[in-house]
């Protein structure tokens, strides 16, 4: 009786050691570094209308950024199209199914297994009445080699694989956001492009009708070779500015045709430009640690610097005992007809302690390589955050400086217009000569010029600073959690 009751005792104690012990993990306790970047923005970097403004970029959609119904549905397209997004999310598959391999080793696996052997066994090596040949059949349930988690060794290295999971899944959010805003800005250069060749073609009629007046004064005797031949070469110079412009707007609808990755196009794009507002003109930008909920590419590298202590505690799990179970349990038998037969049941138990002793220093190596790795990923965790303050700063004082800019330039393209109108007038009724006619053509075509490439950055950097405060995906974002241990759920 007490045989029996030891060796009963002596497994319990052994599950209840492993029980307790497999709550143990070696990794560092982890604590968000602090952000190395200001708390306010900097003062005169946002505009009264970003102050007061009703939206947050933070946790407004694409779909409501975005006002223009020909627009959205471009975005829609290249969200469900873009192969460059289709990576990203292929990114997410792969790491998840890395996770789910690395996670498996955390439970016994089972395997059935059946296999036999024969063979001839030498005269001087036989037993008394053995035949020369032998042979044995097998097969059972077999648990392969299942290591016992005592130190956390198997766990962080899922952890490590859960953050990288992560950390790919904020990625392809960060992807999506970007797609959103390069199809804003590729449409914008569209739609300059197409208002510059239109302008360039009305500036052209104008100074060929202007050309074929100068040459009439020339004939009559009342305008001089060098009117003519200075018309002339404006009316050129305008002939090759179309080309330009023509160049220029075939290329960005190449460009926006490519982002959307569609074979055509041209159904969801307006034939003329239109006066209609794209996008919503004002974005409130929060405070600067916001960027720290909101900023996908941050939290991913938050999601790799966590990766990154639970490895250290993998490494240092190498330093204590490991121990190995493997088990069979089946039947074996010397005939195939009588492997299933009543007496045949095999079984088999081999636990294995391995206990590093020398290694050649291998294992300080790779602990302090994983501390290398930790640091490196705090650095990169810090340069995250700067990088984002400094491209909200730059979107800020982008909006802030070219509203401004491009009231100035209206303003200035009105001038123009109006001593377009009047110095045409007063040469036309033989009061100025024609080089102050042709000055005021060339001002008032750069005016215009000017006016729709500051009207178009300024919509760009509305899309700037949408995609730069981390908006436009927070509905859409899957916040896979993660193992028990981080306190969240695993993907599937």
């Amino acid at each position: 009786m007490k045989s029996i009751r030891s060796r009963t005792t002596v497994p319990c104690l052994l599950l209840s050691l492993t029980a307790v012990l497999a709550g143990c993990s070696l990794a560092p306790v982890y604590e968000r570094p602090s952000a190395p970047i200001p708390t306010q923005w900097t003062t005169g970097e946002a505009g009264p209308d970003t102050q007061t403004a009703p939206s947050s970029a933070a946790v407004l959609q694409w779909d409501d950024f975005i006002v223009d119904d020909k627009l959205r549905e471009l975005v829609a397209l290249a969200l469900e199209n873009n192969r460059d997004l289709r990576q990203a999310v292929l990114n997410i598959e792969a790491a998840r199914a890395m996770y789910r391999v690395q996670r498996a080793d955390r439970v016994p696996g089972l395997q059935a297994e059946a296999g036999g052997t024969r063979q001839r066994v030498p005269e001087d090596l036989r037993q008394p009445g053995m035949g020369s040949v032998q042979q044995t059949m097998q097969a059972g349930i077999a648990v392969p080699s299942f290591e016992l988690d005592l130190f956390g060794r198997v766990r962080n290295l899922s952890e490590a694989a859960l953050q990288e999971y992560l950390a790919t899944e904020e990625a392809a959010r960060s992807a999506r956001i970007s797609l959103v805003a390069e199809v804003i800005q590729a449409y914008l250069a569209r739609d300059s492009a197409q208002r510059r060749h239109l302008l360039t073609t009305q500036t052209l009629q104008t100074r060929e009708s202007s050309l074929r007046l100068i040459a009439q004064r020339r004939q009559a005797g009342t305008a001089t070779a060098l009117d003519f031949f200075e018309a002339s070469g404006l009316t050129d110079q305008a002939r090759a500015d179309l080309e330009r412009t023509d160049r220029e707007f075939r290329q960005a609808t190449n460009a926006l045709a490519l982002l959307v990755g569609v074979p055509d196009i041209a159904a969801q794009l307006p034939q003329a430009p239109r006066d209609d507002v794209l996008l919503v003109q004002a974005l409130a930008p929060g405070t600067p640690s916001e960027l720290l909920i909101h900023r996908p590419d941050i939290l991913a590298a938050e999601q790799r610097l966590r990766g990154r202590h639970a490895d250290i505690g993998a490494a240092r799990a190498a330093f204590f005992p490991r121990i190995t179970l493997t088990g069979m349990f089946g039947s074996a038998s010397g005939e195939l007809s009588n492997l299933f037969g009543a007496g045949q049941t095999v079984w088999s138990f081999a636990p294995q302690l391995t206990l590093p002793i020398f290694s050649g220093d291998r294992n300080r190596a790779n602990l302090d390589l994983a501390h290398v790795r930790k640091d490196i990923a705090v650095a990169n965790y810090e340069k995250t955050i700067q990088t984002a303050f400094r491209e909200v700063s730059d979107a800020l004082a982008a909006t802030d400086t070219l509203r401004r800019e491009e009231v100035a330039r209206r303003a200035v393209a009105q001038t123009s217009e109006q001593t377009l109108r009047l110095s045409e007038a007063r040469y036309r009724a033989g009061v100025d000569d024609h080089l102050r006619y042709l000055e005021a053509q060339r001002s008032h075509y750069a005016a215009q010029t000017a006016l729709i490439d500051v009207a178009a950055q300024r919509q760009s950097a509305l899309a700037a600073l949408f995609r730069a405060l981390g908006g436009g995906w927070s509905s859409e974002r899957t916040n896979a959690a993660e193992a028990p241990t981080a306190g969240q759920r695993s993907p599937t």
